[in-house]
């Protein structure tokens, strides 16, 4: 018997080790890259209903940027706010930290994170630290697109 997740809630809470196998899953289901997400772990949030992992977000700190990224969740649990939550609670914790701005690249959600603040930018303008890191190198292709956020704790 599977759960009704239709009045099941998922709880935001920071990644832990114990949950690196479960988050590379769900980034391996939707498409997303691996490179770099166990450096990154400790900057990371899940949503957990009933036991599993059924969403996730990453921020990967450079200085004083952050790389938005990693940002899935699971076909049964979308259209329930998880991922709005989930990236709420990642700007909210770079903002409060005093990260500058944030950046992400996509090649599938650029219409979804204007609502967050995210304006489309030239890769020539993301600062060398966001540059330097594997996702931006390597991971995502050179056609996706690059957002920033400007934060007001800037």
């Amino acid at each position: 018997m599977t759960p009704d997740i239709q009045h099941s809630s998922a709880t935001i809470r920071p990644a832990s080790f114990q949950d690196l196998g479960a988050i590379e899953t769900l980034l391996t289901e939707n498409s997303l890259p691996l490179d770099g997400v166990r450096e990154a772990l400790p900057s990371f949030l899940v949503a957990e209903a009933d036991g599993r992992i059924v969403g996730v977000v990453g921020m990967e700190y450079c200085g004083a940027y952050g790389l938005l990224r990693s940002t899935a969740v699971d076909a049964a649990w979308r259209n329930r706010g998880i991922a709005r939550r989930l990236i709420e609670q990642i700007v909210a914790d770079a903002e409060s930290r005093g990260t500058r701005a944030l950046y992400l690249l996509t090649t599938t959600a650029e219409q979804y994170f204007p609502s967050f603040g995210f304006q489309a930018t030239a890769r020539e303008a993301v600062p060398e630290d966001i540059r330097a890191t594997g996702e931006f190198r390597s991971a995502c292709p050179e056609s996706a697109t690059v957002m920033c956020c400007s934060l007001s704790a800037a």
